[in-house]
């Protein structure tokens, strides 16, 4: 089915919530574009780490945003970042490079310099699923369905220890403080919108969460096929 502006479809939610799984495994049923806005961010987290830049200083991580050495490229399966010419994609799911997006992002002026850049990814295309932590609040304002997806930390804490091999006390500590840091910050504050849908994935399997969100958006929509 055509429809005459794209159909975006945002999932928002703290770390190892489920967002990239479910996400990702959605615009594959659905035939639509994926993309991850926090890449964004870690990517920009990883050029500022390689480039030892003052991380308190605003107005330097703003200059590397503007960058023409990184960059961002959506897939099907991930969105890509390429530093120097290389894909350094695999060194940006890093807790490194994750507690160092999570303190940059905090910054007004980079998540204004990054914003044209992930609404960009929403041009052209039919249908868009996008995730991270404000796309239904911020970058995403008028997306026609937005979830917010949650777990309770143990749970998400387990999850990302099992994936990078990390320790589960240390992987616990470093979550927390990132999600203080994520619904902390004066910018752009990770938060459930208002018309948001908020799903608990604690109890679910990733299908019955894809099930549970696709059921949503068929709700929300006019009759659609693939696009």
């Amino acid at each position: 089915m055509q429809f005459e502006k794209p159909v975006i479809v945002t999932i928002d939610g703290p770390a190892a919530s489920g967002k990239s799984s479910v996400s990702r495994e959605l615009a594959r049923r659905l035939g639509w574009n994926w993309v991850s806005t926090g890449a964004f961010y870690r990517g920009l987290a990883f050029v500022a780490h390689q480039s030892r830049i003052d991380l308190s200083d605003e107005n330097a991580v703003v200059h590397l945003a503007k960058a023409v050495n990184w960059s961002i490229k959506p897939t099907p399966d991930e969105t890509r970042v390429y530093f120097n010419g290389e894909d350094v994609t695999n060194e940006i799911a890093r807790e490194e490079i994750g507690t160092i997006a999570s303190r940059i992002s905090s910054f007004p002026k980079v998540r204004l310099t990054l914003l044209e850049a992930q609404r960009h990814c929403a041009k052209g295309v039919a249908g868009l699923v996008a995730e991270g932590r404000d796309c239904g609040t911020v970058v995403f304002p008028q997306a026609q369905v937005k979830i917010f997806l949650t777990a309770r930390a143990e749970d998400r804490a387990a999850r990302r220890a099992a994936e990078e091999g990390r320790d589960l006390d240390q992987t616990i500590t470093d979550q927390k403080q990132r999600d203080d840091q994520d619904a902390n910050r004066k910018a752009a504050p990770m938060q459930a919108s208002a018309d948001s849908h908020t799903i608990d994935t604690t109890q679910l399997t990733l299908d019955q969460v894809i099930d549970r969100v696709e059921g949503l958006i068929r709700e929300k929509l006019p009759p659609m096929g693939r696009c």
